[in-house]
């Protein structure tokens, strides 16, 4: 038991670690807020428009808006958790910290389950202050929506992403000098795949192939079900049931990843340089 509290408190200490970086970076949090809020508008305003762009066809704006307003939440949610994770290298170097970080008898596990709980936490707040504002700003009827199956869903797919996150976080490591550029590439892959904002029956066939592998496409479709239709947990179960899968197999293996990643980089002396 002793054990057990010293490593919830050593996965806390990383928790508050963050909290202590947002509120000395605020400015720029405040920043990546408003670009956040000024995205989910401009998207949003696409749908609004498109009856018009589409030369007065039959278009139900209404539906269409609620589609990319759905797409572009889930997806700043998922990709806040990818890069608060990816970031848990860069993290450390910017603040001078990874040697001892990376020597101290801290289990990894523990490190980053630390950083997991903050970039889920953190994620939520995030993606709710854009709904707030986002709602205050335009017409959002969610009088259909079953919000608890869509956090369910949200929730359940975020653990896949954690391990996909994980996977990600060994290129800074491996890479000081352009490992967290590096990350960009994978998290630009999911969003051309996963139907961010649009169907992915619109991809080419081998496109539509990779989709399958990708936990967001099961995320954003179930959480629209939920949302737009209001499908209860039950009916999404073929969503969830998929990403659970995901990330009971990316977890371990990306800890297992990490672990080889960090054996590697303090044997060849990567620890020390700051990229």
């Amino acid at each position: 038991m002793t054990t057990l509290v010293l490593q919830l408190r050593a996965s806390y200490a990383f928790v508050e670690r963050n909290l202590n970086l947002v509120r000395r970076y605020w400015s720029w949090e405040m920043v990546w807020m408003v670009y956040s809020i000024a995205d989910s508008l401009a998207v949003s305003f696409i749908g609004l428009g498109m009856e018009q762009i589409g030369g007065g066809s039959n278009v139900d704006t209404d539906f269409l808006v609620l589609y990319l307003l759905i797409g572009t939440l889930v997806w700043r949610f998922l990709s806040t958790i990818f890069y608060w994770i990816t970031d848990v290298i860069s993290v450390e170097r910017w603040e001078g910290t990874i040697e001892y970080t990376l020597m101290a008898p801290v289990r990894r596990i523990t490190h980053i389950s630390g950083q997991t709980l903050f970039s889920m936490a953190y994620a939520m707040f995030f993606t709710g202050v854009i709904l707030t504002v986002v709602s205050m700003i335009l017409d959002v009827d969610l009088s259909q929506a079953n919000l608890f199956s869509g956090a369910v869903m949200l929730m359940a797919g975020s653990f896949s992403f954690v391990g996909i996150s994980v996977i990600a976080s060994v290129l800074p490591l491996l890479f000081p000098e352009r490992g967290a550029q590096m990350t960009h590439v994978i998290i630009a892959l999911l969003l051309l795949i996963s139907g961010v904002y649009y169907p992915i029956n619109v991809l080419p066939g081998f496109l539509q192939k990779l989709a399958v592998f990708s936990p967001a496409t099961y995320v954003l479709d179930g959480v629209r079900k939920a949302l737009l239709e209001g499908t209860d947990v039950a009916g999404l179960w073929p969503n969830i049931w998929p990403v659970l899968l995901f990330g009971a197999g990316l977890i371990p293996l990306g800890l297992w990843i990490f672990r080889q990643a960090e054996y590697y980089a303090k044997r060849k002396g990567k620890l020390h340089r700051n990229g």
